[in-house]
């Protein structure tokens, strides 16, 4: 039987509630967008109290460890890619903000808007990325994650050219 995700699963094991994006991912409509909304908030309290390299450290580790939780989480619940494991859309846009920053107000939404796009259609590659590692344990976790990176790189790219041509 597959667990319920609610508040006590979110709480019953420290990887579920770092996989769920600290609670985020527990929305009832787009856990995606809400988690890369906590992302964005979140990144705008610590990004001017980290020296960029301590910021890139800071996705690194948080990479790791979303793996980690990501590939416990999805074994308790017995699904391989859930929505409401949102910690990866939340280590994707840090990157994004990560490369972006220091950016008006009016670049970052417009990156908002061009990952929830790139993660929630899946144009290629992302809908490629989003196949390559299905399935569970390790592979599964990194897959989880391989996709929304991908999904930032896009967002990356099209404001690079964005930028180029206007």
């Amino acid at each position: 039987m597959t667990p319920k995700i609610n508040v006590k699963f979110l709480l019953s094991h420290p990887a579920h509630f770092i996989s769920l994006g600290l609670g985020t991912g527990l929305s009832p409509k787009a856990p995606g967008t809400v988690g890369t909304l906590w992302a964005w908030v979140s990144w705008l309290l610590v990004h001017d109290h980290l020296t960029s390299a301590e910021q890139g450290l800071l996705i690194f580790l948080a990479t790791l460890i979303g793996c980690w939780s990501a590939k416990i989480t999805t074994e308790h619940l017995g699904i391989a890619d859930p929505g409401a494991v949102v910690w990866d859309e939340v280590v994707a846009f840090w990157a994004v903000l990560w490369l972006l920053m220091p950016s008006s107000f009016s670049a970052q939404l417009v990156a908002f808007l061009l990952f929830r796009f790139f993660d929630a259609v899946k144009p290629p590659p992302v809908g490629w990325a989003d196949q390559v590692f299905k399935g569970f344990g390790w592979r599964g976790a990194w897959g989880i994650y391989f996709d929304d990176f991908v999904a930032a790189f896009c967002t990356l790219f099209v404001m690079a050219l964005g930028i180029r041509i206007f």
